[in-house]
């Protein structure tokens, strides 16, 4: 009961506030054919995410885990003319669903898609000194959550906002005895945030379509 007021919320906040266009829509349609249907954040959860790339002047932003494409064109549409999206994905059939879906929302000029293991891209992105980004979205495998998220504050700057998705995991991180691999990343990552002094962070739990979950929000501190 509590699940279906929650989605019937969600649902009320998206029609106020978060509405897909058709080209949302039709990216959501096409992640059915992707190796992970489904996974994708919600309307309200892509709105979240362009407030937060709108409201840190996001210029330069970084994504981990592309999939389908869905939350590319949320913070995509955040970005100003001359910015720039770069976007990693593991696998080619999902970039190529992710890719099309880009081309529809007119962001294929400021997006750019590689694909491969983002452990093995992301020494090669600094390499290029293509950072440092204003904001960065991690939502991949959960397993090395951490090491993502050691690699964002290589390639952030002091004011950097990072967020981290499916942190919470329907409350699943509270078992300290839980051999989830996926479970275990998060519970690895929620513990280095905390101790990280180099950033201010808080966990926000979300519910509602995408059920009971958590994005994690960090801002590199100015002075450290």
């Amino acid at each position: 009961m509590e699940q279906e007021l929650f989605e019937s919320v969600d649902e009320y906040i998206g029609n106020l506030l978060g509405a897909e266009d058709n080209v949302l829509k039709g990216a959501l349609k096409s992640m059915k054919d992707t190796s992970m249907p489904g996974a994708n954040v919600s309307a309200n959860q892509g709105k979240f995410l362009q407030l937060l790339a709108v409201l840190s002047n996001a210029k330069k932003i970084l994504e981990i885990g592309t999939l389908g494409g869905y939350s590319t064109i949320w913070l995509g549409r955040a970005l100003p003319l001359d910015g720039h999206l770069l976007t990693l994905e593991l696998e080619q059939a999902n970039a190529d669903i992710a890719r099309q879906n880009i081309i529809k929302a007119g962001l294929d000029p400021i997006v750019d898609i590689r694909v491969g293991k983002a452990l093995e891209l992301l020494p090669l992105i600094e390499a290029e000194e293509i950072g440092p980004f204003d904001m960065i979205f991690i939502d991949a495998d959960k397993p090395p959550y951490t090491e993502y998220f050691e690699w964002a504050l290589k390639l952030s700057r002091p004011g950097t906002v990072i967020v981290a998705d499916n942190v919470i995991r329907g409350g699943k991180i509270l078992d300290d005895d839980s051999h989830d691999e996926k479970v275990k990343g998060v519970q690895k990552f929620n513990k280095i945030l905390a101790e990280n002094k180099h950033v201010t962070a808080t966990i926000l739990q979300t519910v509602g379509n995408k059920e009971h979950d958590g994005m994690a929000i960090a801002v590199v501190k100015r002075e450290c």
